[in-house]
């Protein structure tokens, strides 16, 4: 462990130091805002962490002066911002800054700070980096397709479908007749269960 700033702390950062998704959200809405947090006293008021885990939290938090918080930059948009921009990370260049655009292109918007990760070429430090400067302020919304009545190409057209995984679905739907719920899809033999949360991004069953 070392000393940060508990303003920035971030989905992946939070879960790794014992934090709920809920205390990390109240933490992350909180900072939406535009506002800072001073103090052990106000982080607990903010995101409900228990007594314990505060204690062992805030042995490492430091916080910034108010004349430090007055030059710091709230994150941009990790959505909505240009490959230019991206290229003030270290260690991104016009290549990768543009493949980090054009993936986010596929997935119709990073609805998650790990689809990130998925980009090729990147380095887990650069996407540490990243992610200091830039987050999720919008889940972007998605046109979800039935999978009751999709045709094999669109459910296909899914970042995280293969030809085989596609046509095992199919290949289900057709033996029952009807999906009438995507948790069904876990049954599935070949399907990509370490993915189901963002597939499902792109899916509805009704």
């Amino acid at each position: 462990m070392y000393n940060y700033n508990p303003n920035f702390i971030n989905d992946e950062y939070g879960y790794r130091l014992g934090m709920s998704v809920e205390e990390i959200d109240r933490l992350l809405f909180y900072r939406s805002q535009k506002k800072w947090v001073r103090s052990s006293k106000k982080f607990q008021e903010i995101t409900l962490v228990s007594d314990s885990l505060l204690i062992i939290l805030s042995q490492h938090f430091r916080f910034p002066s108010f004349k430090e918080t007055s030059h710091l930059v709230l994150k941009k948009d990790l959505n909505t911002t240009t490959a230019k921009e991206l290229q003030s990370v270290y260690g991104l260049g016009p290549v990768l800054s543009k493949r980090i655009v054009r993936y986010r292109k596929r997935l119709e918007g990073f609805s998650m700070e790990k689809q990130l990760k998925e980009v090729w070429g990147l380095k887990p430090e650069v996407v540490v980096r990243i992610l200091r400067k830039f987050e999720i302020k919008k889940v972007p919304t998605i046109e979800k397709i039935n999978i009751n009545t999709a045709s094999f190409k669109e459910v296909l057209s899914i970042v995280y479908l293969d030809y085989l995984q596609t046509r095992a679905i199919f290949k289900y739907k057709n033996a029952i007749g009807e999906i009438k719920s995507l948790d069904e899809l876990k049954k599935i033999e070949g399907f990509p269960l370490e993915k189901y949360d963002r597939i499902v991004l792109y899916l509805q069953a009704q």
